[in-house]
């Protein structure tokens, strides 16, 4: 186990700093100066889940057993999200029985980030262990049956972010062409639906629809992801999937829908509102991830 230490919709804010890499040093580099750094820290903790919690939702870290934690900024190489409600920090430990490494916030890459440096985090989780990938976000409504407040468990995605952290030279150990047939994979879903049901949180089911940001979309966009079947909208979650699914990991993912987007609800929209939501949300939210991890502990897997 680790040492024990005190240590949405996603608009641009001021930023809260940002973690550079070595100047000299490839996107691979410092994936590896991270790993280094991370295990010297988590002595022999190897997690099996990694968790990355989107706008407003890190809070949930807070209930990690035995946990090291890290600010991004510490870590070498590690892109610091500069977000509002994304508080750019690791966290290490055992949630619901499970290793985990925990992300409160990611970086994005309307932020100025390359795919690679926003695929990272997850690159490294996978390096130090984790086989699965549980990703939430903070999404918009596409369909106006899909209200605020609501969960949606992604069935599938539409990457239209223009970008993939898979582009360029092969990584050691990843897929080339990995299969993206049940990118979110399945049995983690039943899963996750099965732990609704017990902690009697309603649980919708749809497609994500990635796109670039930071503007929000407008009316026509909406309208044209509407025909092309997505039901929510975000700025991330695409490429920490693609990553993780080039390194054989199983991924599920959450959106928590805040607000409805451009077109479907009666008036602009604002950040600090998404940001209210997703607090508001943040007690079912929880007790399904908890839900759902706690389920997964069950299964065999790795032990941290």
């Amino acid at each position: 186990m680790p040492r024990a230490t005190g240590a949405g919709r996603d608009a641009p804010e001021e930023p809260l700093g940002v973690s550079e890499p070595d100047p000299g040093a490839s996107p691979l580099a410092d994936e590896q100066r991270a790993v280094r750094f991370l295990a010297d820290r988590l002595d022999e903790f190897r997690p099996r889940v990694a968790l990355v919690l989107g706008s407003g939702l890190g809070g949930l870290l807070d209930r990690c057993e035995a946990a090291v934690r890290l600010p991004c900024r510490e870590i070498p190489g590690w892109p610091v999200p500069a977000v509002e409600g994304h508080a750019g920090l690791v966290v290490a430990g055992r949630l619901a029985g499970v290793p985990v490494l925990g992300l409160a916030g990611r970086p994005h890459l309307y932020e100025g980030h390359s795919p690679a440096r926003v695929a990272l985090p997850v690159r490294v989780a996978a390096r130090l262990g984790a086989d699965t990938l549980f990703v939430t976000n903070a999404a918009g409504s596409v369909r106006a049956r899909l209200s605020p407040g609501r969960l949606l468990l992604i069935a599938d995605h539409l990457n239209l972010m223009g970008a993939s952290p898979l582009a360029g030279p092969p990584r050691p150990g990843e897929a080339r062409w990995p299969d993206l047939l049940g990118a979110y994979d399945p049995g983690l879903r039943a899963l996750v639906r099965r732990a609704a049901r017990a902690a009697g949180i309603p649980l919708a089911e749809g497609v994500y629809a990635g796109m670039l940001g930071p503007a929000y979309e407008t009316p026509a966009e909406i309208a044209m992801l509407a025909r092309m079947g997505a039901d929510a909208v975000g700025m991330s979650t695409v490429p920490e999937v693609l990553a993780a699914r080039a390194a054989g990991l199983r991924c599920v993912g959450v959106s928590c829908i805040t607000n409805f987007a451009a077109g479907i609800g009666p008036g602009p929209l604002r950040h600090d509102e998404v940001l209210q939501t997703g607090r508001r949300v943040a007690e079912p939210f929880g007790r399904l991830v908890l839900g759902s991890l706690g389920a997964l502990a069950r299964e065999p897997g790795p032990v941290g």
